[in-house]
C-alpha cells in the first residue's frame, strides 16, 4: 500500500517566500516614509508647545519650524508648505503632504500625510 505524503511542495513554499518577501520589502521602503512623519508631527507638536499661551506670528511659528526641519533633517516636505492660518484665537499650522518611494521598476509606493495643529491663547494640540 502507498502511503500518501502530505506538506508544502517546494513551488508552494517558493510562492509563500516571495509574497512574504515583497510585504518586507514594501515595509522597509515605506518606513522611512512614516519616521519622517512622525517628525513632522513632533516638530509641530513642539511649536505648539513654544507658544502655547501666547499669540505668535506667522513669521515666528516659519522660524521655529525652519530649526527643526534642520534638525530633524525633513526632506518631503519644506516648512514653507506649512499653511499657517489664524484660527480664532490663535493660529493653525497644517502639513499635507504626499511622500513616495520607488518599489520595483517604475512601481512606487505612494502616501499621503496631514497633520493639524493649534496653537495660541486656546489652543489645544490635536490633529
Amino acid at each position: 500500500m502507498r502511503s500518501r505524503q502530505r506538506g508544502a511542495t517546494f513551488l508552494g513554499m517558493v510562492t509563500i517566500i516571495l509574497i512574504l518577501g515583497f510585504a518586507l520589502y514594501g515595509g522597509i521602503r515605506l518606513t522611512p516614509m512614516f519616521l519622517e512623519y512622525m517628525a513632522v508631527v513632533r516638530a509641530l507638536d513642539q511649536t505648539a508647545k513654544e507658544y502655547s499661551g501666547g499669540m505668535p506670528t506667522v513669521q515666528q511659528l516659519r522660524t521655529s519650524l525652519d530649526r527643526r526641519w534642520t534638525v530633524e533633517d525633513i526632506h518631503s516636505i519644506k516648512s514653507t508648505e506649512i499653511d499657517i492660518k489664524k484660527a480664532g484665537s490663535g493660529m493653525s499650522m497644517r502639513a499635507w503632504y504626499r511622500a513616495e518611494a520607488p518599489f520595483v521598476g517604475n512601481v512606487s509606493l505612494v502616501a499621503d500625510f496631514d497633520k493639524t495643529v493649534v496653537v495660541g491663547a486656546d489652543s489645544s494640540v490635536g490633529g
